[in-house]
């Protein structure tokens, strides 16, 4: 993966949601409007970490490239050169996919 033009601060990440379906398993064709919210996406980028109150400097569990799956509302919609991406917190991820 290409460097982000974007480096995220502290414990966030940047996540390219994976796109979302446009059929469903029978073959119905979904508008826009049904489709539902993305779940899971990759990490394009992420920051150096949590600093705690003492200054302790925790490290991330993820790294760019890892397959993620997120709350379906976390994070912010960003549109950076035309694709869409969520800016979110470390702690919005609820697991890599392997």
């Amino acid at each position: 993966m290409a460097d982000f033009k974007i480096k995220p601060l502290a414990d966030r990440v940047i996540v390219q949601p994976a796109k979302a379906e446009e059929k469903t398993k029978g073959g119905i064709i979904l508008p826009d409007t049904a489709k539902e919210k993305p779940i899971e996406g990759t990490i394009v980028a992420v920051g150096p970490g949590r600093v705690t109150e003492d200054g302790k400097e925790i490290k991330m569990s993820v790294k760019q490239g890892d397959k993620v799956l997120y709350g379906k509302y976390s994070g912010t919609e960003v549109n950076i050169e035309g694709e869409e991406y969520l800016i979110m917190r470390e702690s919005d991820i609820y697991g890599i996919v392997s």
